[in-house]
């Protein structure tokens, strides 16, 4: 036993929580945000601004009826699977010969996933750069047994599971989005409140979402608490942080607080609360929903870049093509900054003031090391 755990230390092979669910979980959102969110993001603006080369037919895979067009934005999105595989085996430490393997792999398991294919290429990169790793450079044909072996046993594990984890994946999906349509008070609460919190634990939201594909009413909910976390830390805090902090946590992440909750978790008792708010808010009254091309990954995104609200416009020009919307109104643009700006900001600032005066929140628990 001795040896074999030397082996794995060797091996830089680490079975814990943190390995498998922080690190491999936020690099499938940054594969997932450099191939499919980018990829939507080009082809929206090409089609917006009326740009030919984004606009343009580089690439036709097949022919006749079946043949496929891509655009650079298109050809992006369709390099989803291997992307999330490769920064998963980047997270990690695959050597380069795993690392590369792992292209075929991710593409294998995204295709074969269906709905869920961002969920089974997560399970699936990690079983094939872990066996990779197993037996890089144990050989002195190491060029050819590392990238055999890691194929093999990645695509193989992708014929056997990738159907019934997309399937699953799809179906939790389905099921959130069926009970939100059902009961959107309530449902509107609880997404938003749980991704929200998703959102700034150090875990992805974004992955989490595109893995369920939250799209439509849920969708809606899951930005509504993502921005309320990311909008919410940010102005409550700016006494503390100012406008480095209000950029730092607005536009990027709120995760940057987890120091300072884990301090005083009182302080997450203000965004939450607003989260809880504009959740049914955003479900109920205005209709908010996500239905943007990259599916459920914008969902999780919130502020981060405005790619929320970059995805919910890109779902609003998606609806108006295909008929389902007759067109964007103004009460879509309040609804909007309402949702993911203006209540955050206002709801997180008055929880934040009641609690400051009940000593719940003492000068600096908001502060950040910027």
């Amino acid at each position: 036993m001795a040896k074999i755990k030397e082996f794995l230390r060797r091996k830089d092979i680490i079975f814990s929580g943190k390995r498998y669910g922080l690190d491999a979980l936020g690099a499938m959102a940054q594969g997932l945000f450099c191939t499919l969110l980018v990829g939507t993001i080009l082809n929206t603006i090409g089609q917006q601004f009326h740009i030919g080369f984004l606009n343009a037919i580089i690439v036709t895979i097949g022919t006749g009826e079946g043949a496929v067009n891509y655009t650079i934005g298109g050809l992006a999105s369709a390099m989803v699977g291997p992307g999330i595989a490769v920064a998963i085996g980047s997270a990690l430490h695959a050597p380069g010969l795993v690392l590369f393997s792992l292209i075929p792999v991710g593409f294998a398991a995204n295709a074969m996933g269906g709905a869920g294919g961002p969920l089974a290429v997560y399970f699936i990169a990690i079983v094939a750069c872990e066996c990779g790793k197993l037996v890089s450079k144990e050989t002195r044909i190491d060029i050819l047994v590392t990238p055999i072996v890691t194929i093999l046993v990645g695509i193989g594990a992708a014929s056997v599971i990738a159907g019934p984890i997309g399937a699953a994946a799809k179906a939790v999906g389905q099921a959130i989005m069926w009970a939100t349509e059902l009961q959107p008070f309530w449902m509107g609460i609880l997404v938003s409140v749980m991704v929200g919190i998703a959102l700034t634990l150090p875990i992805s939201s974004a992955a989490i979402c595109a893995s369920f594909g939250l799209v439509g009413l849920a969708g809606g909910a899951a930005v509504a608490g993502c921005c309320a976390q990311m909008v919410g830390f940010a102005v409550m805090s700016f006494r503390e942080n100012r406008w480095g902090g209000l950029v730092a946590q607005g536009i990027g992440t709120s995760m940057l607080q987890m120091p300072n909750i884990i301090r005083n978790p009182k302080i997450w008792i203000p965004p939450t609360l607003a989260s809880a708010i504009t959740g049914p808010i955003a479900t109920c009254l205005f209709k908010l929903e996500m239905n943007a091309p990259s599916g459920g990954l914008s969902s999780g995104m919130g502020t981060c870049g405005f790619v929320g609200q970059i995805g919910v416009y890109t779902g609003w020009v998606s609806d108006v093509a295909s008929g389902a919307k007759a067109a964007i109104t103004a009460m879509d643009w309040i609804g909007m900054a309402l949702i993911c700006f203006i209540l955050p900001a206002v709801l997180s600032w008055i929880f934040c003031e009641v609690l400051r005066k009940w000593g719940w929140i003492k000068e600096n628990d908001l502060k950040l090391d910027l």
